[in-house]
């Protein structure tokens, strides 16, 4: 009797950890968004330049979505990190699900009003180094899944922003300003992009919102 009671109570004791792991799985965001410190120590390091021509630009240039595993893309792949309780096919596809999108606080339980937004956009970096790289350093870039590039988000949020950096577009959810400039930062540091001085001073005012 003892040993049943005792594996009850295990089995009581571990019930609240799974739920714990559920809720933690549920608000995934992108790795390597830096603290406050370093952002701004990764921001004044980061070179301040005129930006550069969008000629010869072309998406297809930055190779997206690419096989991360088995069936699944780069999309579906940050789809699956993102959200809660998705469910997808034998092809990677979601068929249920629900995502928060942090740029403008929206839930949304249909993955085709979702994108997957690249903070620092494909033509931003173009402009801001990228047009230089090879079509391999492209590709890495823009299926980049170890810093916080790839963000789950509302749709027509995203194409409102569609190229623009932080002087001329910013998240509608003010509370995710000082997210959003970590992430932008975090991201042109790692690949060496450079930024304007209008942008350089829109992030400085966004990490003022820490």
């Amino acid at each position: 009797m003892k040993r049943v009671l005792t594996v009850a109570a295990c089995a009581a004791a571990l019930a609240p950890l799974a739920l714990t792991v559920t809720a933690s799985a549920a608000s995934a965001t992108p790795p390597g968004i830096p603290s406050l410190t370093t952002a701004r120590n990764q921001l004044n390091a980061l070179t301040v330049a005129n930006e550069g021509s969008s000629s010869g630009y072309n998406r297809n240039l930055f190779p997206h979505w690419i096989t991360i595993s088995g069936t699944c893309n780069t999309r579906e792949t940050v789809l699956k990190r993102d959200g809660t309780n998705v469910v997808t096919n034998s092809a990677c596809a979601a068929t249920s699900g629900s995502w928060y999108s942090p740029y403008d606080g929206a839930t949304w339980t249909a993955a085709s009003d979702v994108d997957i937004d690249h903070m620092v956009p494909l033509a931003e970096a173009w402009r801001s180094g990228a047009s230089s790289w090879t079509t391999a350093k492209r590709q890495q870039f823009a299926n980049d899944l170890s810093r916080p590039q790839l963000w789950a988000v509302t749709d027509n949020v995203n194409q409102s922003k569609g190229d623009k950096d932080p002087a001329a577009w910013k998240p509608p959810r003010t509370a995710f300003y000082c997210t959003y400039a970590k992430s932008w930062i975090a991201t042109k540091h790692y690949w060496g992009l450079t930024l304007q001085s209008t942008e350089k001073t829109a992030l400085n005012t966004m990490l003022n919102a820490c």
